[in-house]
């Protein structure tokens, strides 16, 4: 009777230890997923948001996400390293803000030729994914992985007190920038760079710490700035802004072979709705700025063709100077052009 019991018991922990096995195989994996942007900013709900839903959707739940807006998981300076170190698992990592480790990666950043988000996120998205230059010159040996990207509508010059008459408006006065290639794009105005993240932006622009910034339409009511607005320009290109979602190698190679191959069939898709949803919200935004009292200043024929020569500086001004540090800039500047065609 004793040894049908110590049977029945045995039987009864392996058939237990069996269906704990399988719930374990069943259960999903959770990913993190953090970034920068304010409650109710496009990207997060319009694009990330739907993502991830997406992503869950198609593996039929196999992956699910947490997801931390608003820099709850730590400040957008730092998202490569929390991302490189697992504290978030995927992290929206802007060159801008790492360009001492990802200098190259901000090409899509220059005051190039494109005059829409989709010209410039296709071209970035070339050179960023698997064996592209940025992927084999930054991306990878930097530890992470490009799982979605938009290159943001070109920015313009907001000012918050005064009137846009010329570019000589803008000598002198202190422009927010965000680092790297707009810094140069800045200083070509005659103004003076302040570089700081796009959270700090409303507090430094209402206490006059800056006059005004580079910055696109799309973000304006995102952050809250429209109020604190009197001019900006409209139809220049002062550069702009690339927005990386990315995974670190490490966690890449811990997923399932077909969450891998899921999140890579959906990364130019991503991409392309990313843009297009960017690009309509520019127009959309630009023209309700204006409508709100915001003068829109068209600059002259002959402030544009100081605008283009200033800019095309900024390219080769960059490009060299990376040359200089070792690092094939004018390459990469290449083959950000030629992909634009």
């Amino acid at each position: 009777m004793r040894t049908l019991t110590r049977h029945s018991a045995l039987c009864g922990a392996v058939v237990v230890a069996l269906l704990a096995g399988q719930a374990r195989a069943a259960d999903p994996i959770k990913l993190r997923v953090a970034d920068s942007f304010p409650s109710g900013h496009y990207i997060g709900e319009k694009i990330t948001k739907v993502w991830l839903a997406e992503l869950t959707k198609r593996s039929n739940g196999a992956v699910t996400f947490e997801y931390y807006p608003g820099e709850q998981l730590g400040k957008v300076k730092d998202m490569l390293t929390l991302t490189q170190s697992g504290v978030t698992d995927i992290g929206y990592v802007p060159p801008s803000f790492v360009t001492d480790k990802m200098p190259l990666s901000a090409v899509a950043e220059l005051p190039a030729s494109f005059t829409e988000s989709c010209q410039g996120t296709m071209a970035y998205f070339k050179l960023a994914r698997d064996g592209g230059i940025l992927d084999q010159r930054e991306f990878k040996p930097t530890g992470i992985r490009l799982l979605y990207t938009i290159v943001l509508p070109p920015y313009q010059v907001f000012l918050g007190k005064k009137k846009i008459e010329n570019l000589k408006s803008i000598e002198g006065l202190k422009i927010r920038s965000s680092g790297g290639a707009k810094e140069l794009a800045v200083r070509k105005l005659g103004a003076v760079p302040i570089s700081m993240s796009t959270p700090e932006v409303y507090e430094a622009l209402s206490r006059g710490t800056i006059d005004g910034m580079l910055f696109p339409f799309s973000s304006i009511y995102s952050y809250d700035l429209q109020g604190l607005l009197k001019s900006t320009t409209v139809g220049e290109n002062f550069g702009s802004f690339v927005v990386n979602y990315v995974i670190s190698e490490r966690k890449w190679k811990t997923l399932p072979a077909d969450v891998r191959k899921l999140f890579d069939s959906m990364a130019e898709e991503t991409s392309r709705r990313a843009c297009g949803i960017s690009q309509a919200g520019e127009k959309a935004d630009q023209e309700r700025l204006g409508k709100s009292g915001v003068e829109l200043v068209t600059l002259s024929a002959a402030d544009k063709a100081a605008v283009r020569q200033h800019m095309a500086g900024v390219n080769v001004e960059w490009a060299q100077g990376l040359d200089k540090r070792g690092k094939p800039g004018t390459e990469v500047l290449k083959a950000f052009e030629e992909a634009l065609k």
